[in-house]
């Protein structure tokens, strides 16, 4: 029986290539993986760690395992000509842009510290999401079947603010979220976003209709809801 911990570990990465990114995510992801083995194996009792991740990707488009690859609209030239990476990886979801100015969280739990249901796990990201938005003045919600955070749902007008997919293997999560907020709107025009035609993708800048907004506030507020709504108490790492 391993001991429950809900200390969540936050790092901060800056700017960092995908690639690294992900495998960063695979290590932390096998060591808690690991601890629940052990703890399974011989009753060891260990606590298992959990992690938050932020970090701003340079330009990549990356498509999910039941993602369609036709949803990329571009070739191999063209993304190399527009300074774009592309990579095939494990998360549920289909294809999805990262870049400057959106901020990309990744949560790495053991949601048995917490509540095994993975459908809770997604809701509560899309709370944080749509509860940070608020403090904006935005009145942002979920759009029935399609992960991710939306602004006027039900209308014309519906447009994404704020992707996810996640991946979770012995209730242990990794990917997350991708929230925009002074990003490039117009490296989504070379995907076909989620694999959902005719959604328009938005940014919290434009909607605010200011040029940049304070990404490390946004963090803040995201933290706040996240620390909030999991009940959990978040200890600061800095990145070495």
């Amino acid at each position: 029986m391993q001991t429950l911990n809900k200390i969540i570990q936050v790092q901060d990465l800056g700017t960092k290539d995908y690639k690294e990114t992900w495998d960063f995510q695979e290590d932390l992801f096998k060591e808690i993986v690991d601890t629940k083995i052990k703890n399974r194996r011989e009753d060891a009792g260990l606590e298992t760690k959990n992690h938050f991740l932020f970090v701003e990707h340079p330009h990549v488009y990356t498509l999910g395992k039941s993602g369609d690859m036709s949803n990329l609209l571009l070739d191999e030239t063209q993304l190399a000509a527009k300074g774009a990476t592309f990579y095939k990886i494990n998360r549920g979801g289909d294809i999805t842009y990262h870049g400057p100015g959106q901020i990309v969280g990744y949560p790495i739990l053991d949601l048995e510290n917490f509540f095994t249901d993975i459908h809770k796990y997604l809701r509560l990201l899309e709370e944080m999401i749509i509860l940070t938005l608020a403090e904006y003045g935005l009145k942002a919600a979920r759009s029935e079947g399609e992960t991710g955070v939306w602004l006027d749902v039900g209308t014309p007008f519906a447009r994404k603010i704020c992707a996810m997919g996640v991946r979770a293997s012995r209730w242990v999560t990794m990917h997350g979220f991708a929230l925009n907020v002074n990003a490039d709107l117009g490296y989504f025009d070379n995907i076909i976003p989620c694999g959902i035609r005719g959604k328009a993708v938005t940014s919290l800048n434009v909607e605010l209709g200011k040029i940049k907004i304070d990404e490390a506030e946004v963090k803040e507020k995201l933290l706040h809801h996240f620390e909030t709504l999991f009940e959990a108490e978040l200890a600061y790492q800095t990145v070495k």
